[in-house]
């Protein structure tokens, strides 16, 4: 059984990796294979999560997660982080539109024998969708 310490680390790496370094070379060792999504533009699977976020990073070349808090207790480890790029191509069906992002999302993480097993997520949507131009304020 891993520990709450491998735990944030599995977490961490996957921030340093993908979300920092677009970087998918590490997600075999962090992440289980029957990964689950319960973010309904997330397809399942560990394919679906590559999948999902080569488009964003398409989509905002200079994609990048800064962590604010990380925190474990059981198996769940909680991510608290600002979400930032520059909207350069198409993404969410929305032309480029040159805007700067940045955004507050919390990830909350389920631990299995030390990888990431389910995700789910809480990000403010109304500030990326209003960036975007997907939404009017």
């Amino acid at each position: 059984m891993a520990t709450l310490e491998q735990n944030k680390k599995a977490v961490e790496t996957l921030l340093n990796t993908v979300f920092r370094n677009h970087d998918f070379s590490k997600v075999d060792e962090i992440m289980q294979d029957n990964y689950i999504q319960h973010n309904e533009d997330c397809p399942q699977g560990k394919d679906g999560f590559i999948k999902f976020f080569q488009e964003i990073f398409k989509g905002v070349p200079d994609f990048s997660y800064t962590k604010k808090r990380i925190v474990a207790e059981g198996d769940i480890v909680m991510l608290y982080a600002t979400t930032t790029g520059t909207h350069k191509g198409e993404w969410l069906g929305c032309a480029p539109t040159g805007n700067k992002l940045n955004f507050d999302v919390i990830d909350v993480f389920r631990m299995e024998d030390g990888k990431i097993a389910e995700h789910w997520d809480v990000a403010d949507t109304l500030k990326l969708f209003t960036q975007i131009g997907k939404v009017k304020a």
